[in-house]
């Protein structure tokens, strides 16, 4: 059973910027983190991982961004699927060559 939870990307944009608007004020990032998670109601690793992969999104960080990561995990999938059609085509060109050498000549 999934216990996750999904937050609405508007409410992770709210999130983050919370965390950055503190941080403005002179507060470390983890304290805010921290502080406003148990607020929202979200684990501090999780408003950690939105606040890093926003820095990545904005060049404040090295790093994919969301949209890299979306491209690069749909061309993993057409990858395997391109790899699992070659080797149904070759398994079945080798069973067609050798039922073919099997054939007794006419």
């Amino acid at each position: 059973m999934n216990t996750r939870k999904r937050y609405s990307p508007e409410f992770r944009e709210r999130a983050v910027r919370l965390v950055e608007e503190l941080q403005a004020e002179g507060s470390s990032q983890w304290a805010a983190i921290q502080s406003l998670s148990q607020k929202l109601g979200c684990t501090p690793e999780t408003l950690r991982r939105w606040v890093r992969q926003w820095e990545r999104d904005h060049g404040k960080r090295a790093g994919l961004r969301s949209t890299d990561q979306e491209e690069l995990k749909q061309l993993r999938r057409e990858n395997r699927e391109l790899k699992r059609s070659n080797e149904i085509l070759r398994k079945a060109s080798a069973y067609f060559a050798q039922a073919e050498l099997d054939r007794r000549p006419k």
